[in-house]
């Protein structure tokens, strides 16, 4: 099952959006703080939050060069789980999806 431009392209776009995500958490995170106990103290609940999302952004832009891999295997577009076809529509509204429905909404249930 051939993806390659369209796949590509979106893959591409979704990994420049974390990747410049990344980098403005990263900012974000290193900016220094106030001398006010108080809003030290926001600023560490924030800071919290900011590192939840860069994990968060991490986890996805490996999840996005993995699936860059299947594509260039030729493996993009097959279900990892079962071998079948993930149908074109799911892979559109979900670009990194590794399985295919049935298997997901399984996996789901166990």
């Amino acid at each position: 099952m051939t993806h390659t431009p369209l796949a590509q392209q979106q893959l591409a776009a979704m990994t420049a959006e974390y990747q410049a995500r990344r980098e403005a958490l990263r900012r974000d995170l290193s900016q220094t703080r106030s001398a006010d106990f108080a809003e030290q103290a926001s600023e560490r609940e924030n800071d919290d939050v900011l590192n939840a999302l860069l994990l968060e952004t991490e986890q996805t832009l490996i999840l996005l060069q993995h699936a860059q891999e299947r594509l260039a295997s030729g493996e993009y577009g097959t279900c990892r789980r079962c071998g079948e076809a993930i149908q074109t529509a799911r892979l559109e509204a979900m670009p990194l999806a590794e399985w295919c429905i049935a298997c997901a909404e399984q996996a789901e249930q166990q």
